[in-house]
């Protein structure tokens, strides 16, 4: 496990808020009769004009900017020449890579008007990350943090996907620790120490948490055909409790608060 300095944590705020920027330039695009390929040339040439490259372009062979997943598409979905339609939901996640340092961050957003379960959806992967974020705190273990994220999710009719997690965050994209946000218990786990950096970003199904691999080998759905929403802050853990290094500048701020 990579602890940061304080100079370092300065560094991952800078790719963490450029990498913000670029998911939302994304995220205002995403509107009806946009492909996935636009909304990844956007992202990508917002992220080249800062003097940064994407982070997901070719790791392992990934060939997109961005992982656009949408509807029952729960991670890692392709860029592609799909079309967005009225109704659609759509998670983006987005990393960028500036002075050394990656930024790695995602939001879901509702393309036109959206069905009332697509939004209580939207709107329960958000509240369940930050509840993910108010349990990162010095003394607090990773079951506590993952068993009030399941908790909260589950209340509300809700699974959490249990295959794909977070993870730590620095000079590489995906350093340890793992970190899981269902089936753990509390009182166990790492414990949250300053100086670690981390990604919170459960992920919330509308039916069975169970998923598949496309034939792609990379996009990932829900095993039912149901709904998939997530989100994602890259967290700094302080004495003084965490602090969320993938803040946009505010004109990049989404006029829903995202």
């Amino acid at each position: 496990m990579r602890y940061k300095s304080k100079k370092e944590i300065d560094k991952l705020r800078e790719s963490c808020r450029l990498a913000a920027n670029a998911l939302r330039i994304a995220a205002r695009a995403a509107r009806p009769g946009v492909s996935l390929l636009e909304l990844d040339k956007i992202a990508e040439t917002y992220i080249r004009q800062q003097g940064a490259t994407p982070s997901f372009k070719g790791y392992h062979g990934f060939p997109g900017t961005l992982c656009t997943s949408v509807n029952d598409k729960v991670v890692h979905g392709i860029p592609s020449k799909y079309v967005l339609q009225e109704g659609d939901i759509i998670a983006i996640d987005c990393g960028a890579k500036l002075d050394g340092f990656h930024g790695d961050t995602c939001l879901t957003v509702g393309v036109g008007k959206i069905t009332e379960e697509a939004r209580m959806l939207i709107q329960t992967a958000q509240l369940a990350m930050f509840v993910g974020i108010e349990h990162c705190r010095p003394g607090l273990r990773l079951g506590d943090m993952a068993t009030a994220v399941q908790s909260f999710a589950e209340e509300r009719g809700y699974s959490v996907v249990r295959e794909y997690i977070g993870h730590g965050l620095g000079r590489d994209l995906h350093e340890d620790p793992q970190v899981v946000f269902a089936e753990q218990k509390v009182g166990t786990g790492f414990r949250m120490e300053p100086g670690m950096t981390i990604t919170i970003e459960p992920i919330l199904n509308t039916g069975s948490h169970k998923c598949l691999v496309e034939s792609d080998g990379w996009t990932v759905r829900t095993k039912d055909g149901g709904l998939s929403a997530q989100f994602e802050h890259d967290i700094a853990i302080t004495r003084n409790g965490p602090e969320i290094l993938s803040i946009p500048d505010p004109e990049f701020e989404l006029e829903d608060g995202l």
